[in-house]
């Protein structure tokens, strides 16, 4: 009886997945990843965090190579600390997508991720520690010429699953639109741009099918990964949109998840 065939890829969203609620990898879940590279696997972070929010994540899961980044729209090398390949929004484009979020949500406010750091518009309220010193307050995130890798918009008043279904056909075909949890906020880049579009092009290029990826993730956005993958696993902890969608599941981020399944795939 032959051996399995083990996955050759393994690509796990970060926050509320391979992390804890601590923002922490855990030594099991290091121990597993490790597991999983002996025996010949690529790790891949595929996250909505922008490349400043995932080298310390990497060298303490003693990852290498390169990770998705924002979404899709970056490629990183976790070794050079470079921008391999970006995906950027169209500033006209991104001007029409605020004037539908603006109609549709009244006192939304605005930030644009440049990749290097954040703009943020007065009624854009929400701070993240890691980022302050890569924050820049500004009057119009338009004002300048700088790279729009993400738009984001932040509602004080609808959840993020509101927000969608008040703005998606306004701005259908000018940007891909999605979020990463209940809280109002909006992630939108590039049309085409997403998680799973990056994932793809990245395993064409190794020649990797996606029945040899196994994949994990926890919300919205990592639902094109998740079904990408020839083995996608929803977290215990997930959005109940990605619960619905998707049958593969495995314990929560806290009880170390995705270790689990990897020490089932590579012992």
């Amino acid at each position: 009886m032959s051996a399995p065939i083990l996955p050759r890829l393994v690509a796990t969203d970060l926050d509320g997945t391979l992390l804890n609620s601590a923002r922490a990898v855990t030594p099991r879940t290091v121990e597993a990843l490790q597991a999983a590279r002996a025996a010949g696997a690529e790790i891949v972070f595929v996250t909505a965090r922008p490349p400043r929010g995932v080298r310390a994540i990497a060298d303490q899961a003693g990852v290498t190579g390169v990770a998705i980044c924002s979404n899709g729209a970056i490629v990183y090398d976790l070794d050079t600390d470079e921008v391999v390949t970006s995906h950027l929004l169209d500033r006209t484009a991104a001007n029409r997508v605020a004037q539908a979020l603006a109609a549709a949500l009244p006192g939304v406010g605005l930030a644009v991720e440049t990749g290097r750091g954040v703009l943020a518009e007065a009624a854009y309220t929400r701070r993240i520690v890691e980022d302050l010193a890569f924050l820049r307050e500004v009057s119009s995130v338009f004002d300048g010429d700088d790279p729009i890798i993400k738009l984001l918009a932040q509602s004080q008043t609808s959840t993020a699953d509101e927000m969608v279904a008040a703005v998606v056909a306004a701005i259908e075909g000018l940007a891909e639109v999605t979020h990463s949890g209940g809280e109002g906020l909006l992630e939108i880049s590039a049309p085409g741009v997403t998680k799973a579009s990056t994932l793809d092009v990245l395993c064409r290029e190794r020649g990797v099918e996606p029945g040899e990826v196994v994949a994990f993730g926890d919300m919205p956005n990592d639902l094109a990964v998740l079904a990408y993958a020839g083995a996608g696993y929803a977290m215990a902890n997930a959005h109940h949109l990605v619960l619905a969608a998707i049958e593969r599941r495995t314990l929560s981020n806290d009880e170390d998840g995705v270790a689990a399944v990897l020490e089932e795939l590579y012992g």
